[in-house]
This record gives C-alpha cells, sequence and structure tokens, in this order.
C-alpha cells in the first residue's frame, strides 16, 4: 500500500505495510487530507521513515468488527494520531464520522485537527453572546474557522493579522494589526507565542481567558505577572486536543462541525489543493507561509 513517509529524503509516497483494525475500527480508503503546521514541522525534520498525518477523509471500506460505526461506502471523516496520509487508514469510529451529502471530502479534511482545535477554543470563552473576543494568527486554517465560529455565537471578533485583511474580514471579523487596540477581550484564541502571547494576556478583561495552542513565533514568553492579576480573575488554559476529545469525542464535534458547513453557515478555507504526489512542496510552502488557510491533498 501506498503512503506518504517522510525521512531524510524529505516527504515522499512510499509503501507501507496495510492497516490491521482493531474490533472498534473501520478501514476507510483515503480521497483527501489535510496538513496542518505542527505535523509538517515533525515531518520535515524528521530522519528515521515513518507515516505522518492526522486528518483524513474517504468511503468506508471495511466497517468496525464491534459494529460501532457506519457501514461500508459511507462517506467519512476522521482523526489519528499518526499515519492519516496512505491510501487506506484505520479509524477509531470514536474518531469518525459521516460526511453529509452537500459537503465535500475536500471540505471535510480540513476539520480534524484545525475545526476540531478552533471548536474547543470556543468552547473554552462559555457564553460569548455581545462579548468581544481576538483571534490571533488569524489568517490560518485555525484562526479563519476560530473567527467564524466566535461570530456564530454572538460575539464581536477581532482577528489579528500580518496581511490578507480581507480574507479575516471576509469572516465577519475586524482585521487588525494591533491586539491592544480593542482590548479588553473577554476570550482570545491564541497560536503565535512569543510576544505575541504576552501582551494577549495584558489585553484580557475580568474573568476573561486566554486559550493558547500553538508557539509558531515563539515557545518562550513573558509578561507582567502582577498587571494579569490585578485585572480581576484572567485565566490561561493551554489547549492539548486529545485532553479535550477525552470529555467530547471526535465524532461529536466532526458531526457538529459538518452540520455547520452543509447549512452555509461555516466555511472552510481550502486555499491549495493539489494531488498528494506534491506534498514536499505543499508542506514547505505551508511553513513558508506562501498561502493562508488550509492545504488539501487528493490521494489518487
Amino acid at each position: 500500500m501506498r503512503a506518504i513517509v517522510a525521512g531524510s529524503q524529505g516527504l515522499r509516497i512510499g509503501e507501507v505495510a496495510e492497516p490491521t483494525p482493531l474490533p472498534g475500527e473501520a478501514v476507510v480508503r483515503v480521497a483527501a487530507i489535510s496538513l496542518n503546521r505542527g505535523e509538517v514541522k515533525r515531518a520535515l525534520s524528521s530522519t528515521a521513515d515513518w507515516c505522518p498525518g492526522w486528518d483524513a477523509a474517504g468511503t468506508v471500506e471495511v466497517p468496525a468488527q464491534d459494529g460501532s460505526g457506519p457501514p461500508a461506502g459511507t462517506r467519512v471523516v476522521g482523526l489519528l494520531p499518526s499515519g492519516a496520509w496512505a491510501e487506506r487508514v484505520a479509524i477509531r469510529t470514536d474518531a469518525l464520522a459521516e460526511v453529509p451529502p452537500g459537503v465535500s471530502l475536500q471540505q471535510a479534511a480540513t476539520l480534524p485537527v484545525a475545526g476540531l482545535t478552533a471548536l474547543h477554543a470556543i468552547y473554552r470563552g462559555g457564553s460569548l453572546l455581545g462579548r468581544r473576543v481576538l483571534v490571533t494568527g488569524a489568517t490560518g486554517g485555525v484562526g479563519l474557522l476560530a473567527c467564524q465560529l466566535a461570530r456564530l455565537s454572538g460575539a464581536d471578533v477581532v482577528g489579528l493579522v500580518r496581511g490578507h485583511a480581507e480574507v479575516v474580514a471576509a469572516t465577519g471579523a475586524e482585521p487588525a494589526t494591533d491586539l491592544a487596540a480593542r482590548a479588553p477581550y473577554d476570550l482570545i484564541v491564541e497560536s503565535v507565542g512569543g510576544q505575541v502571547l504576552g501582551a494577549a494576556l495584558a489585553a484580557l478583561g475580568p474573568d476573561g481567558v486566554c486559550v493558547t495552542f500553538g508557539t509558531s513565533e515563539s515557545s518562550a514568553a513573558t509578561f507582567d505577572v502582577g498587571a494579569f492579576f490585578r485585572v480581576g480573575g484572567p485565566r490561561l488554559h493551554g489547549l492539548v486536543l486529545t485532553h479535550e476529545l477525552r470529555v467530547e469525542s471526535a465524532r461529536v464535534g466532526l458531526a457538529r462541525l459538518l452540520r455547520l458547513i452543509e447549512r452555509g453557515q461555516l466555511k472552510t478555507s481550502v486555499e491549495v489543493i493539489a494531488p498528494w504526489t506534491r506534498v514536499d512542496e505543499v508542506a514547505r510552502d505551508l511553513l513558508d507561509r506562501r498561502f493562508t488557510g488550509k492545504a488539501v491533498l487528493e490521494v489518487a
């Protein structure tokens, strides 16, 4: 079976073993995968051969033996801990959701990591009706979805940008280059780290929460601890998706996101669609920020 293999030669198509499903796993023939910054950084720095990948969408080929998942022929999208970039994968049924007729597999493939991360970050803000939300890294895959989900929740949303302000404006959020300009915020969805995280913590309002899930700028940040506490009840939450999914399964969150797309309330940010043979090129373009939103590769 063919799969994308990471190693000393970069990302390439290679041969790997067929998946061996457990009773609660379905075998899915993959049609589309999407790339996430974290997995790409790890894959491109790898020296030992392995099959990366978190997001996959396709069709159930062999249903789960325990009867817990959809039947053969069902279009699905799922989340794996690794190995999603392959022709066939075994996915736990609690991490698998049926794709509605009005949603393409390319759209669905963008959702497992980016969509669920955005969804759980917005959950942490509680009721957002009439409240103010800041999304940093707003032109990225998670950022664009978080802007839309916050708007759907009734929030006034500001998206921090370095460029491509029009992409953020199209979500209904207000683009900004200075996060302090609209402070204080009730919820901050933060993925940059470094100086941006420090500034974000200073921009929280009373009882506000900053949800951090990425460090695209730097993993080290400094902030005024005294000023942070004087605001009155602000919180900093480190979001780890695998931990969040212990409370609500990926299947539940994915189904919720898919319904929003089907109804036209949420738009995926697919900026690049390419054959999976171009994975090395597209992965490097992602790290170099040569496009906004998400990249989807078609498996054929």
